[in-house]
Formats: C-alpha cells, structure tokens, sequence
C-alpha cells in the first residue's frame, strides 16, 4: 500500500539511482523557474552564490516578461504538468526542462531534459525535491556523493527527529494555544525552511510559515510567546545569530526546535535538513487524524 511513509524511505534509493547517473552542465546566469518545491530548490542554489535567477514562475510569468524571447531558461516542475510553467514556455527560445516524467507536455518541446528519476509520488515532495537538489548539485558541478551516503545512514535518526517533533508539537497545540508555528533558516537553508513549511502545511492543514531567520529577527519575534519556532541550523555564517535568537526568543515564551547535521558542510546540509520534516509530517497527521492530503485541490495545479 502507497502511504506517505512508504515513499519517504525510498528517498535514499532513488538518490542513489541519480546520484549514478550522468547529469549534463546547467546553464548559468539564466532563469530558473518553478511552483512550489520546483521554485525552492534552485532558491538554495542561488544563496550558494551560483549565478542564476530562480523567480516563482507565475510572477515571471505575468510581471517580468518583456514580450521579446530571451535566449534561454530552466524549467522546473515534478509532474511536468505544472501551468504556470508550461506558460512559461513560450518566453524563451529554448529550455532546459527538469522534471520527473519527461514524456509529459513539459519535457516533450523542451531542447534538454534531465529526468529527476524519483519515481511516483503521490503525497508531500520527498524523493523529488531532494533529486531535484541533486541534479542542480550536479549540474553546477558540485559532488553530493558524501552526503548521499550519510543521508542514507542517517535515516531512521531523521525520522526519530520528526517524529519526536509531531508528539511534541502534537502536545502543544493540544495544550495551549499556539497562535504561529515559525520554520527558520539561513543562506541556502532558506530553501529548506520554506520547502518544510510547505509541506507541514498542506500535510497537516496548520499554517507553518517558512522565513529567512533575519526576516524573522526583524518583527516577527515579537509574537514568541506561545508560539513555536523550528530553526533550521548549520555551520555557516549566521550560526551564532540563530542559536543566539532562538534564547531570546525561548526567554520570551516561544517553543523552540533546531534541526541541524552537524556532519555537514552548509550547502550539502539541504540535503538531509529535510528528511526530520518530512517524517514530522507524517507523523503529526497521523496524530491528528487527517486522512487525505490535497483535499482542496490536486497534487499538480493546472489553472483553466
């Protein structure tokens, strides 16, 4: 039977199966466009400091298109189906699409396709978002073969985080009342933050909010009491400021959660950063009893 956990621990294989596989040279200094998690992914790779232009593909779309072709771009989307994508098709003379079936309309004009290789997936983004990061890693050349082999070592450590984050958290908003739920992070975990937003929100049906750990710094920390705060840690330049604000903001009443892989370097730290969230997510709707996932919409958007 396919349940949300199922796909999750096929994560490590179907990293393994691209990690394997010949992914060509990405075009740099282009834009990068997607929805969702096909958005947050090359997001990461810009606060790398690698030269590209991820923009959400609807606001491209409708806002900074010029009416005159440019050259080149990237497209992202999991199922290939994704509209506000497929729009953008048309702005570019070529395209490089990413996606994880290429026969679908996305792939089928596209000048290169580089399938994504994370097989079916009918719930939350798991294999596809963290293949999606791989094949970027490698497409910029990077080598994430260290961090394959840990995240697949480490897996029942992640889903002993996440599910020891749902009861606790479970706890809490049975107990008080909770009034925001704040998912940090930093540099390219500002990727992870806003992916794990996502999908604790559409998994549990609360509204986790995903931000930059500064933005967070800025305002937002005033409504710490009874509030929860996961930061997304890593050995990086804003390290101390987060350990630092998460005190403040625990002194001012706020429940605060880290998830961190110290083995790590910051970039590759994408990687595994998002394994305890998807398990959380499992978890916490379980415990809450929510049965089916996208029950107001479809897993692919397709705007008429």
């Amino acid at each position: 039977m396919n349940t949300p956990l199922s796909e999750l621990l096929e994560v490590p294989e179907r990293a393994r199966e691209l990690l394997a596989r010949q992914v060509p040279a990405l075009p740099l200094g282009v834009p990068y466009l997607g929805m969702g998690s096909s958005y947050f992914a090359p997001l990461a790779f810009k606060y790398m400091g690698v030269n590209i232009q991820p923009e959400i593909a609807s606001e491209y779309y409708h806002y900074l298109s010029t009416g005159e072709k440019k050259p080149m771009a990237v497209l992202l989307s999991q199922s290939g189906r994704s509209s506000e994508v497929l729009w953008c098709r048309q702005l570019f003379e070529h395209y490089t699409a990413l996606t994880n079936y290429p026969e679908n309309e996305l792939g089928i004009n596209a000048a290169m396709v580089i399938p994504m290789l994370a097989g079916e997936e009918h719930f939350s983004s798991s294999k596809t978002y963290v293949n999606t990061l791989l094949a970027l890693f490698k497409g910029f050349g990077f080598d994430p073969s260290g961090a394959v082999t840990l995240l697949s070592d480490q897996m029942p450590a992640y889903e002993q985080t996440g599910k020891r984050m749902a009861e606790e958290i479970f706890e809490l908003i049975n107990r008080e009342r909770i009034h925001g739920i704040y998912i940090t992070g930093s540099g390219p975990n500002l990727a992870t933050a806003l992916e794990a937003a996502l999908i604790m929100s559409e998994s549990t049906r609360l509204n986790f909010h995903g931000l930059a750990m500064a933005q967070y710094d800025h305002g937002p920390k005033e409504t710490a009491h009874n509030s929860i705060v996961i930061q997304i840690v890593a050995q990086g330049k804003s390290y101390e400021r987060s350990l630092t604000l998460g005190d403040t903001v625990a002194r001012a009443g706020a429940h605060v959660f880290q998830v961190e892989e110290p083995e790590l370097e910051e970039n590759f730290s994408i990687l595994s950063n998002i394994l305890p969230f998807n398990f959380m997510a499992c978890h916490l709707s379980e415990l809450m009893g929510i049965k089916e996932t996208f029950s107001v919409g479809g897993k692919v958007t397709e705007v008429l």
